[in-house]
């Protein structure tokens, strides 16, 4: 898998474009993925990546950073071995592509603020 091309409020991944948020796993994409609590991420918002299992989840806080992480969901990633990575989006789309084909890697990307 790899992200082509991100800009505010649109992302392509491997030629298929999408305009909401989504999470990237291992084995495919969940697409029009949203948070219980808009600008928060939290670990009812991603049982599909600990079901998934990554080495590495990379959280794309959206284009200026706003989404912000429970600090409860990354005690519990440590917990489960998974390293976390939160970083805008554009730099979290090019962290995913190089480590996409090294490790097992998932993303949960805002795609806009």
């Amino acid at each position: 898998m790899h992200i082509d091309s991100y800009a505010f409020g649109r992302l392509v991944v491997d030629g298929r474009a999408f305009t909401q948020d989504i999470i990237l796993l291992p084995d495919g994409i969940q697409d029009s993925w949203w948070r219980q609590q808009g600008h928060l991420l939290q670990l009812a918002d991603i049982p599909a990546v600990i079901k998934a299992k990554p080495e590495v989840l990379i959280v794309g806080q959206g284009q200026p950073g706003k989404m912000q992480v429970d600090p409860g969901l990354a005690h519990s990633l440590k917990s489960l071995g998974i390293e976390l990575i939160v970083v805008p989006t554009a730099e979290a789309c090019r962290t995913f592509n190089v480590l996409a084909g090294k490790r097992k890697v998932a993303a949960a990307l805002h795609l806009t603020c």
